[in-house]
């Protein structure tokens, strides 16, 4: 009946489980005896996590992640991770980022070796683009000068031209002319020239 009563009480308990580790630099002995005035059967590390059953001013009931339940002097536990958890937490972080930053880094060199061509072609066009555009003003100013020669000389027209196309014209009016007066002589004297 003791047995019962104690069961019926503690498991209300046994649903506010909160978790607690063992603090800093400690071994702490996990009895059978909730007085712990037993062997301790297995020795628990500083940092241990465990699920706190039931408690009182000097001893708690708690149980391991394994399973096994003990007894441990409530004294020896702290609801906040110790020191030792947290330092490992962190370089165990610290590790994860540094292999991390390492992969990143190796990542990102064929990008940077990519931008570094990039930029290289890309001065490259810009010196390009720089004499392409002193030449394009050097063109556009000898066009201008044509344009103003041509302006110049609009309505007139060159003298060989004209001196060889008055050529041309009177050698051929002469020699129609011969050919006419040739045809009219002989449509006169019935096909016979006479001259």
């Amino acid at each position: 009946m003791r047995n019962a009563f104690l069961l019926i009480f503690l498991l209300p308990l046994a649903a506010l489980a909160e978790t607690a580790y063992i603090t800093d630099n400690l071994r702490l002995g996990l009895h059978q005896a909730a007085d712990t005035s037993d062997r301790a059967f297995r020795t628990l590390e500083s940092g241990q996590e465990l699920e706190i059953l039931s408690r009182d001013r000097n001893y708690a009931n708690v149980r391991l992640p394994d399973g096994v339940e003990g007894y441990v002097k409530a004294a020896y536990l702290v609801f906040d991770k110790p020191a030792k958890l947290i330092v490992a937490e962190t370089q165990a972080s610290v590790e994860s980022l540094q292999k991390e930053l390492t992969e990143t880094k190796a990542a990102f060199e064929a990008p940077a070796a990519t931008i570094e061509s990039l930029q290289q072609q890309l001065e490259r066009r810009k010196t390009a683009d720089e004499a392409n555009a002193s030449e394009i003003a050097a063109l556009t100013s000898e066009l201008s000068d044509y344009r103003g020669r041509q302006d110049q000389y609009k309505y007139s027209l060159p003298v060989k031209w004209v001196g060889g196309a008055m050529f041309v014209c009177l050698l051929a009016g002469f020699l129609i002319g011969i050919w006419w007066v040739d045809s009219r002589i002989r449509r006169r004297h019935g096909g016979i020239r006479v001259y």
